[in-house]
């Protein structure tokens, strides 16, 4: 390499063809330029004169000058010159380059492949090879291991490929590896790290410490990825556990709930304490929005291990209700299993039966009307609740009656009646539900009454386990944390013999809040191999399985550590499927310290180095094109009439091409604009942004044009693009605005430059473009649901579907259908008045895609099929945008044809 100051040439040798710039001045300066031609059909003139002997004329100095200024650019710039070099690596041996592939890296991955990009740069300036050794392998069941010795070139291919995987590193198989490494030399380490330590972290950095040493780039404190757990369910909150490596200084992020098709259902923010590791993040969403919520995603994270997969264990509470014996049901309104059921059937899966069956039937919830228990069954019941199960039991006479040790507080022996000896002088209301209670939130009515309850013993711990009260304060729900599990208490009947509260809406909300308190249940699914549906890559998308995955045993999923075999995502099938998330599997993420003093630390900031090639190389190419452009006008060449360049003309366009930065497109200015379309007529369409309907508002209003100049006595000289809120509108007699969702809003400026157009006699037809997804003004369709916030602020006048004899059915073609891409619709035009713009109207709507229907390619065949009629429907829609135009560039002069035989009887008088 060789240095000039902070220039650093990496192909030092190129620059000996600076040597032959004066060889190629010596070129240039005896080569006589290219005649000019010159037409000249006055031959006559020639006659009888004299030819003498002339001297070419040489090329001028300046001319010689830029093209030696060009040539050095381009000697220059193959040197590939370089500022703000980096110096060169240590060590004689290869780089290793040691690349953090796993999940946590995904979250900076380009920093990442800059850095990688930048290394090998600096390796093959020095003519070293390069070993790429990423810590997570890709192969099913094989080990990361380090490539061979590759050359820069290899090394830069195999880079630019590799990406992040979803699953963790395993950085002890790789230091196993790099202790069978052979290379000559002392190697030089670059450690890409995602920031996350690990019990093999002190060994890898002690592996290249043994190899000759290197560096660590370790993401900022604020940089490093962060992990989500799955949630666990709090009544009907989701609450999600967020994990971060290094607890210094405060970072906040927000959660994000969404829905299968990617529809936002909420967003909380999470504020990471100064000092604190872990945070909660608690999603309230109604019953409806949570069994919706499939996935939960860390915002601008982006990787696998910052979202988390929902299945049926979050949506899915199939319910029992024990099935009592002595429940008529001859009289179903007599049973309170026929309460319990109608209450939740909208809402849940309803399984009715005895307690035995019911409790190997994997059911999230169980519902126990009154009834006594065998001791059999309370055990049985007990250890279901601690697995994770809410057992709802009700009071009644039978528990009442006797004593019972499956409650969650303990009772007052008999029950607190109307009269009696625990009895109030009227039936009690409830309270307002406490901001603590599953139940916090649902209105309580004053119509809901208790005649009947079974008393709680006071006890100090009482209060936290209501969920709630009478007006009295009374409990009327306790509730206690059993294990995995909630035994519930619900102190009155399940029927409306002890209250109304059955007869109420309240009841079903209650009933509906406990349901959804529940974990839920895997399903039968979850036994014999599960079949991958989707999966997670590194980037933490959901997308189709890799080739690497296999079937996951389902009684395996809950202990599974995501890999190249089993990736995270969705495991089973379409209608039955199981979330693997590497959240549940992995241990909290550790910071990454205690590296040996040999290894120097650093971040991910890109380094100030500076390729200045492909700029000299630009400048050549502009300038390049400059000579171009000067050597056809200086043979007379070019199209425009004017005199040959000078050296001041020639200095003014390099000064242009040293501001536009490398070649940026010269604007269209007002004035050229305004000149174009002043001496032509030219049918405008207004730009969305949208590309594609851009393209076919210019075919279908140059295909028109075409037709026009065929049939009428119009002759347009096509389509132009406008900007409504910079172009000037005065121009056009008409504007084609085909309406699209994505169009940005219009500001106060343009509302009123659109305004003045059409009062001053513009007309605008705007083409909603949804025919079939509902048309008219009260349509539904996209177009004119954003039609109608475009507008807002535009002075559009009433409008009418098109009346029989309106000027538009018989501006050229007689016709009383529009009919474009697609047909059936209404037209609108403004309601008649002819004191107004002399009865034209000012705006047209519609729905029927016309500039499709007109548009064709180069070669004149139709780009879009039109819909019901085929071709005899393209001729109407062209005949349509016939008179379309006749009637914005003649007005209503067919309407006073209707008065002609009036003229004429007058004239004869």
């Amino acid at each position: 390499m060789l240095a000039l100051g902070p220039v650093v040439f990496a192909a030092p040798w190129v620059l000996l063809g600076l040597g032959l710039l004066p060889v190629i001045f010596w070129l240039l300066r005896v080569t006589p330029p290219s005649p000019r031609v010159i037409r000249f059909p006055a031959i006559r003139l020639l006659y009888d004169l004299v030819a003498r002997e002339e001297t070419p004329q040489r090329t001028p100095l300046w001319l010689l000058l830029l093209r030696l200024f060009l040539a050095a650019l381009v000697i220059v710039g193959l040197a590939r010159p370089l500022l703000n070099a980096g110096s060169d690596l240590p060590g004689s041996g290869p780089v290793l380059l040691i690349v953090d592939n796993g999940w946590a890296a995904a979250h900076d991955w380009p920093a990442r492949q800059t850095v990688m990009r930048e290394t090998i740069d600096r390796a093959e300036r020095q003519g070293r090879t390069v070993i790429l050794a990423p810590t997570a392998s890709a192969a099913p069941g094989a080990a990361p291991a380090p490539s061979g010795l590759l050359r820069p070139a290899e090394a830069r291919g195999l880079a630019e490929a590799m990406q992040p995987h979803p699953w963790p590193t395993d950085r002890a198989a790789l230091v196993d590896a790099l202790g069978n490494l052979e290379i000559e030399g002392s190697a030089y380490s670059v450690w890409l790290s995602d920031g996350l330590g690990g019990p093999a972290a002190a060994e890898l950095a002690d592996a290249v410490q043994r190899l000759g040493g290197g560096e660590a780039r370790v993401p900022a404190s604020g940089g490093t990825a962060l992990l989500l757990r799955p949630p666990s369910t709090e009544g009907a909150d989701l609450l999600a556990t967020l994990h971060r490596s290094q607890p210094a200084g405060e970072r906040g992020v927000w959660v994000r709930a969404t829905a299968e098709n990617g529809r936002l259902l909420a967003r909380v923010p999470v504020v990471l304490a100064d000092g604190e590791a872990s945070a909660e993040a608690r999603l309230t969403l109604p019953v409806e929005l949570r069994n919706e919520t499939t996935r939960l995603d860390i915002e601008s994270q982006g990787t696998a291990g910052a979202a988390v997969l929902l299945d049926a264990r979050w949506r899915r509470r199939p319910v029992g209700v024990v099935d009592i014996g002595g429940q008529d049901e001859a009289q179903p309104l007599l049973s309170e299993v026929h309460y319990l059921s109608r209450a939740l059937e909208p809402f849940s899966d309803i399984v009715v039966g005895d307690l035995d069956a019911l409790l190997d039937d994997g059911l999230a919830v169980l519902l126990l009307p009154d009834g006594g228990l065998s001791p059999e069954q309370r055990a049985a019941a007990t250890r279901w609740i601690e697995s994770g199960g809410i057992l709802v039991r009700f009071a009644g006479p039978l528990l009442a009656a006797n004593r019972d040790e499956l409650v969650p507080v303990r009772l007052r022996f008999g029950d607190r009646i109307l009269s009696g000896a625990l009895s109030w002088t009227e039936p009690m209301p409830l309270a307002p539900f406490e901001p603590d209670s599953p139940f916090y939130g649902l209105a309580v009515s004053d119509d809901v009454l208790i005649n009947r309850q079974v008393l709680a013993e006071p006890t100090p711990g009482l209060a936290d386990q209501s969920w709630a009260r009478l007006a009295d304060g009374t409990p009327l729900v306790t509730a206690d944390r059993r294990g995995d599990g909630w035994l519930v208490l619900v102190h009155t009947t399940a029927g409306p013999a002890w209250s109304n509260l059955p007869l109420s809406g309240l009841f079903v909300e209650m009933l509906r809040r406990l349901v959804a308190q529940s974990e839920g249940v895997a399903g039968a699914d979850s036994v014999g191999a599960l079949d991958p549906v989707a999966t997670l890559d590194g980037f933490g998308r959901l997308g189709v399985p890799p080739p690497t995955a296999v079937p996951l045993p389902g009684n395996a999923i809950a202990d599974e550590v995501p890999s190249p075999e089993h990736p995270p995502g969705y495991y089973g099938s379409e209608d039955s499927r199981r979330a693997l998330n590497l959240g549940a599997a992995i241990a909290a993420p550790a910071p990454l310290e205690g590296l040996p003093a040999g290894i120097a630390v650093t971040g991910y900031q890109g380094s100030e180095e500076v390729n200045l090639a492909p700029w000299l190389l630009a400048a050549a190419l502009a300038l390049a094109t400059i000579d171009l452009m000067i050597a056809l006008g200086l043979r007379g060449l070019l199209p425009r009439r004017r005199r040959p360049a000078t050296i001041g003309a020639v200095l003014l366009a390099l000064a242009f091409v040293g501001g536009a930065s490398g070649g940026e497109a010269f604007a269209q200015t007002d004035d050229a604009l305004a000149i174009q379309v002043a001496n032509a007529t030219y049918l405008a369409y207004a730009e969305t942004g949208v590309p594609d309907v851009d393209e076919i508002s210019r075919a279908g209003l140059e295909s028109l044009s075409d037709v026009l100049r065929r049939r009428t006595a119009a002759e347009p000289a096509g389509a132009i693009g406008i900007d409504i809120a910079t172009d000037e509108l005065a121009f056009f007699p008409l504007i084609y605005w085909p309406v699209v969702p994505e169009q940005a809003e219009l500001s106060s400026a343009a509302i009123g430059r659109i305004n003045d157009y059409l009062r001053n006699g513009g007309m605008i037809l705007f083409d909603t473009r949804d025919q079939g997804q509902g048309s008219g003004l009260s349509g539904v369709g996209p177009g004119m649901e954003r039609l109608r916030t475009l507008t807002e602020g535009l002075d559009i006048p009433p409008l009418t579907p098109v009346p029989p004899e309106h000027v538009l059915t018989r501006a050229f073609y007689l016709m009383q259908e529009f009919p474009g891409r697609y047909a059936g619709g209404d037209v609108w035009v403004e309601t008649a008045a002819e004191h107004v713009n002399d009865g034209v109207s000012s705006v047209i709507i519609g729905p029927h895609d016309w500039a499709a229907a007109w548009a064709t390619d180069e070669t004149g065949r139709s780009l879009f099929p039109v819909v019901p009629g085929g071709e005899r429907q393209r001729e109407m829609a062209y005949r349509f945008g016939v008179n379309l135009v006749m009637y914005a560039l003649t007005g209503n002069y067919k309407a006073d044809q209707v008065h002609v035989p009036a003229i004429l009887e007058r004239l004869g008088q």
